[in-house]
């Protein structure tokens, strides 16, 4: 078994991000300065298949109301890695968080997971 650090995880997922990893919804806004943009929901699913742990889906409020959700994860301890969190702009805050139990059947952004998930397991197998 060949152990990772969580900095080489990170590299790995930020290195395989793209417009064609994006959430279609955030496609318009997403660009090479801001790569972390739309990655949130895939991001926290390629994690949580390397580390286990928790998904956790929050809020995200625009002047006090809702406009979509973000994903990170949550392990034992009550450690939290989000590595899209950089992604909002100012007036976009998250919210709330809470754990909920993985798709199984995972459709939405099914291929866009998918792309990502391989991208970053090459990465971290080269």
């Amino acid at each position: 078994m060949i152990v990772r650090t969580l900095v080489e995880i990170e590299r790995a997922i930020r290195s395989s991000w793209g417009a064609d990893t994006c959430a279609p919804e955030d496609l318009p806004r997403w660009h090479a300065g801001n790569p972390a943009r739309g990655q949130c929901g895939i991001t926290a699913m390629v994690v949580n298949d390397l580390l286990g742990g928790d998904l956790v889906r929050g809020e995200v409020h625009v002047d006090g109301h809702w406009v979509d959700f973000h994903w990170w994860n949550r392990f034992p301890g009550g450690l939290e890695l989000d590595l899209t969190r950089e992604q909002f702009d100012p007036e976009e805050v998250v919210v709330g968080g809470v754990v909920i139990e993985r798709p199984p059947e995972f459709t939405r952004l099914r291929e866009e997971y998918e792309l990502l998930r391989t991208r970053t397991f090459a990465a971290l197998n080269a």
